[in-house]
Order: structure tokens, then C-alpha cells, then sequence
């Protein structure tokens, strides 16, 4: 099987002919299966059923689940397909269905007899055959909800019905009940294919796959990118990939979203990515992509191919060089001004600063160097101006600011001269180019050294969105009137709680962007390999988590998925991911496509 799922779809092509497998964007796995794979879906298992309802221990559906007894015996024909994690189906007899999932296997004893014997494992091994007719294959089943219909359409409820005892049971092979069954919508982002061990869930349906998507419309609640997208996965476990292939989705042209509730005006949104890796700016290009692949995303509605709108704004930082021949798409160079610093003071707190000491940097020192400077005075006039030994001292013997205070303060301040005011064109002069409605804009960090300066960079962008999203009162109507997705690679690193008022200020605003983004159409996506290192109040306002591989057991604890799923993650290969997103769907497993739908890899 694939890395990084599949696509599973019946061909149609006349001449049957595999797709081109040399594609450049394709994974690494030589072994890999085709994006859209033909497969065989063994008729009788759904007709007939796999098995039968016991009530041999009982056969109770309770509030509780700890009393809730729900086993299946499971005829010797169909015993080696059935796997836990599947999804069955068992009628009541009205029609009503109740939908559940297969939580473990079994085999019992069909007569009080020992067959751990000499006698019986001498006898099993000369005719190297398992007669499972002695035995009981038993499934205990987990109630998910009950499908019933109404004005002709498949509805869901809580499970409040038991089903009778010896009641067939089937395996679930239609793309409308498991979808009902598992509250995932018919419609929305494409994310992947559902899946059960990382196996993609196959039926009798063309395509036989299980497209799984997340809710993207106002009819049905808020869209889910803005309440926020987390992507955490180890080092390998293709979370950039992954990111790509969703990312792409929101920058579909046909995707738009109203600028205000109830408004018939839509607005295309902005896509903002951090990218410390330099990964993203790919997403300008096509890659090789085989045409078959193309046609089957067109019919599963799937957008892919490169986003023609996509600029690299290059942080201009001393020292730093960038250089770029892994993708097209065109590059800006920017410098952060000075003067963002009055509405964030804590950009130039350095390794921290105490309450006592920020709040002299902000009410004193800033204050009273804007009432000299203005806006445009510069960094490189702020670290002059704290030079000054008569406004020390004056500050001093005032009693406003002690000299210990004001030492650290210019201590602290110091060492930013590479980041602010360098040659290129400030960003406040270029956020009419830097969101741009259906536009995809990438800040590449990795060709800056200094983390410090890294960090400033980002945060101070990132601040500047946030600040104007938010304000009641913004300085630049763009931000305001766009819907708008930050995307922040490698986010434990900016995103950390930590106890300095830095820290405290950061954490602070993006907490607040978080709780309003659904109202000011702002959509957080991070991506991460230590979830456990992002601050908890942001954390508490991610809506879907995607889970790929990850090692770690503090980062597994950290992304809080159901138990059952958990236990699986560290098993997971490329490509497999579980998705908790509460308000779209039950807990789920899927499979992301093996191929990138725009350029991915050097």
C-alpha cells in the first residue's frame, strides 16, 4: 500500500493502463500503489451479513458505557476480513439501523473441552491446518448512532435502542450510511480517505473510497478553518505534505467566503504561511502530475495544480542571503520598521523582561521617544536615544524610571539593528500586496541564522495581522475585509508558554485571535512536531486536530484524541493521520493522498 493513501477509484480508462508512477512529486516508496486503485468489493459479506447478534452474555445498550453489551458471533466464511476499527450495521426491525464499530476480537471456546493439550497441539501441527469450527469468533461491538429516515433522507441519533438477538449482521459498504453514521459532511475541504488500520474503507459504491471532509459553509455552522487547524506530526511523517494538500483546498478559486454574517458579498480568502523550511513557496507549481490523476481529482472535487498567486515575501535581515532555485514563484524582499513597535512593545523585549521593566519601556521610554521621533524614528535613534546619560539620570532622580531598571531595559533592547529599518521596502507599505483575496503569500525564514531575529520577524507579521483583524478601529481595510488563514510551520517555536511578559503578551493575542477568528473570518493552522509546547489557551481553542506520526508520548498525551486512537499513532505510517474534530465528525482514522497535488520535494 501507499505511504501517504490513496485516492481508490474504478479507472474508467479504456485502454486500462497504470498511472504514470515517475511523476517528480510522487513518494519516494517504489512500492507505492497508484493514487486511484481498482479494487474488488466482495458482494456477499454485504448481502448476507458476516455474522449474527448474541445474547449469550447479554445484550444491552446502556448510557453507560461500561454496561453496555454488545457481541457478534462471526461465521467461520468471514472471520479472516474482519477487522476491529470496521464499521456494521445491524436492523432493527422497522428499518431503523443502528450503525457501531468492531472494539475487539475473540475467540471462545464452542464446548468445555482443553485443546491445550500434547495430544491437541501435536495433532494441529502434523495437519498444519485450525479447524475453527470449535471455536466462537466473537466481535464486541461499540454503538456509534442509530440511521433512520425521514422526508427520504438518512438521519442520525444517539444510540437508544437495543436490536434483538441473532439480528444478521452487516458489514457497512454505503458511502451515505458510514458518512451518516460518523457525522462526516457531504460536502467541504477534502482532507482524505477514511480508513481502518491503515487500510483504506472500501464499498460497493463508485468510488468505492470514503472521502472525508471538513465543514466549510455557514448554512451548517461556522466554516471549521475558522475555528482553527492544528497539524502535528514527527520528523517523516509527511505533515508538510499533508499541510499542502489541504492548504490547497482553501486557495481553490470557487472558494469564497462572506465578509460579514448575512452579507450576499464573498470574499476569497488570504493565505499567509510561515515557513521556516522553505517548503511552502513550491506551492506556485504544478510538479509533474499524470493526467489521470488530474481527471479523478476533477471528479472527486478535489482542487490541485499550482496556485499562479503565489509571491515569497523575503524578510531582509543583515547578513542573511536568500536564494531560491527550488520554485517560480516571484520573491519580495521587506523590512520590519521601527515603528511597530508602539503597538508591541514586547518585539524588542529581548530574552525577557519583568513587569517593572516593561512597564517602563512602554509607559516611559517609548512614549517619550515617539514625542521626539514620531513614527518614523528609526531603531537605530532608539538605541541612541537610550544611550543618553542625562535622560538616565533624569529619569533617575524623577523617580519615574530607577537606573537599574533602565539599565536592564537597554540591555534587553539591544541587538535587533539586522532586523529593523534595513534597506527594503517597509511591509506597513506593502500590505495591499501582502494579502491579496485568493492569493497564497510565504515568509521564508530559513535563510536567517539568528533565531532572535526570526522570531521578531514573525511575530511582528504576525501581530500586525492579528492587531488589524481585531481592531475596532484598523489602520489598513484589506486585512479587515479578507478572510484570512495564517499558517505558522514549526508553531511550538513562537507559540510557547513560558513565563516572561514577552511570552504572557504573545500568548495573550493569539488566544484572543483564536476566540474571535470565527467572527472576523481568521483561521489559525498550525503545524508542529511538539504539540505539547504550544501554549494551553490557545491549544483549548484548536477545533480539528490532525494527528500523523508521532514518537514522542508527551506530544501524543499533549493532541488529547480518544484512547482507541491514540494507542495507534506511533504505529502510523507516512501519509496515515487521525482527525478529532468534534463539531465535523466522530473520531476517525484516515489515509492523506500519496501524491501532492502541487510541487513537493527539491
Amino acid at each position: 500500500m501507499s505511504d501517504l493513501g490513496d485516492f481508490t477509484e474504478f479507472d474508467g480508462d479504456e485502454d486500462g493502463s497504470a498511472d504514470d508512477e515517475s511523476a517528480a512529486n510522487a513518494p519516494v516508496d517504489a512500492d507505492r500503489t497508484d493514487d486511484f486503485q481498482e479494487v474488488d468489493v466482495d458482494p456477499v459479506s454485504a448481502e448476507h451479513g458476516i455474522g449474527v447478534l448474541s445474547a449469550a452474555d447479554g445484550l444491552t445498550i446502556s448510557e453507560d458505557e461500561d454496561d453496555t453489551r454488545l457481541r457478534a458471533y462471526i461465521t467461520v466464511s468471514n472471520r479472516s476480513a474482519v477487522r476491529i476499527g470496521k464499521y456494521l450495521l445491524v436492523p432493527y426491525p422497522d428499518g431503523e439501523r443502528l450503525f457501531c464499530r468492531i472494539t475487539a476480537l475473540e475467540y471462545a471456546p464452542e464446548f468445555r473441552a482443553d485443546d491445550a493439550t500434547e495430544i491437541h497441539a501435536q495433532r494441529a501441527m502434523a495437519s498444519r491446518e485450525i479447524d475453527e469450527q470449535d471455536f466462537k469468533f466473537m466481535a464486541t461491538l461499540e454503538p456509534v448512532a442509530v440511521l433512520y429516515s425521514e422526508d427520504g433522507d438518512l438521519k442520525r441519533r444517539m444510540t437508544d435502542r437495543v436490536p434483538k438477538p441473532e439480528t444478521v449482521v452487516r458489514q457497512a459498504d454505503d458511502p451515505t450510511e458510514i458518512k451518516t453514521g460518523l457525522k462526516i459532511p457531504a460536502e467541504g475541504v477534502f482532507l482524505g480517505h477514511l480508513s481502518v488500520g491503515g487500510e483504506r474503507v472500501e464499498t460497493a459504491a463508485q468510488p468505492p473510497t470514503i472521502d472525508y471532509r471538513l465543514k466549510d459553509d455557514y448554512a451548517d455552522g461556522d466554516p471549521l478553518v475558522f475555528r482553527h487547524t492544528l497539524i502535528a506530526g514527527g520528523t517523516g511523517s509527511g505533515k508538510t505534505h499533508g499541510a499542502k494538500n489541504v492548504l490547497r483546498q482553501y486557495l481553490d478559486e470557487e472558494r469564497a467566503y462572506p465578509v460579514e454574517s448575512g452579507s450576499d458579498r464573498t470574499v476569497s480568502p488570504a493565505l499567509v504561511v510561515f515557513d521556516p523550511q522553505d517548503e511552502y513557496a513550491q506551492m506556485h507549481d504544478d510538479g509533474e502530475l499524470p493526467e489521470a490523476f488530474k481527471r479523478r481529482c476533477e471528479r472527486q472535487g478535489v482542487a490541485y495544480g499550482g496556485v499562479e498567486d503565489t509571491v515569497a515575501f523575503v524578510p531582509d535581515v543583515e547578513g542573511a542571503s536568500y536564494a531560491a532555485d527550488h520554485h517560480r514563484a516571484e520573491q519580495v524582499p521587506f523590512t520590519i520598521p521601527f515603528s511597530m513597535v508602539y503597538d508591541n512593545p514586547w518585539l524588542i523585549a529581548s530574552s525577557g523582561l519583568n513587569d517593572n521593566q516593561y512597564n517602563a519601556l512602554v509607559n516611559v521610554l517609548l512614549k517619550r521617544f515617539k514625542q521626539e521621533y514620531g513614527r518614523s524614528g528609526t531603531y537605530e535613534q532608539f538605541t541612541s536615544f537610550l544611550d543618553d546619560p542625562a535622560l538616565r539620570e533624569e529619569l533617575d532622580e524623577s523617580g519615574t524610571v530607577h537606573e537599574a531598571t533602565f539599565d536592564a531595559v537597554r540591555r534587553r533592547a539591544l541587538g535587533f539593528g539586522g532586523v529593523f529599518d534595513q534597506d527594503a521596502r517597509p511591509i506597513t507599505d506593502l500590505v495591499g500586496e501582502f494579502v491579496r483575496p485568493g492569493g497564497l503569500t510565504v515568509v521564508p525564514t530559513y535563510h536567517i541564522n539568528d533565531s532572535r531575529a526570526t522570531e521578531t520577524v514573525v511575530l511582528a507579521l504576525a501581530s500586525l495581522l492579528v492587531d488589524e483583524k481585531l481592531s475596532n478601529d484598523p489602520t489598513f481595510d484589506r486585512i479587515e475585509e479578507t478572510p484570512l488563514i495564517l499558517g505558522m510551520d514549526e508553531a511550538h517555536n513562537f507559540l510557547t508558554d513560558a513565563d516572561t511578559v514577552q511570552a504572557r503578551k504573545v500568548i495573550g493575542k493569539f488566544t484572543d485571535a483564536a476566540k474571535q477568528g470565527r467572527k472576523e473570518r481568521l483561521g489559525l493552522f498550525l503545524i508542529t512536531q511538539d504539540p505539547q509546547d504550544i501554549a494551553d489557551p490557545v491549544f483549548k481553542q484548536i477545533n480539528t486536530t490532525v494527528v500523523l506520526n508521532l514518537g514522542d508520548e508527551d506530544a501524543i498525551s499533549a493532541v488529547n484524541i480518544p484512547s482507541n486512537l491514540e494507542s495507534k499513532v506511533p504505529y502510523m505510517e507516512k501519509g496515515q493521520m487521525v482527525v478529532y474534530s468534534p463539531d465535523n465528525s466522530e473520531p476517525v482514522e484516515l489515509k492523506g493522498l500519496a501524491t501532492c497535488v502541487t510541487k513537493h520535494g527539491r
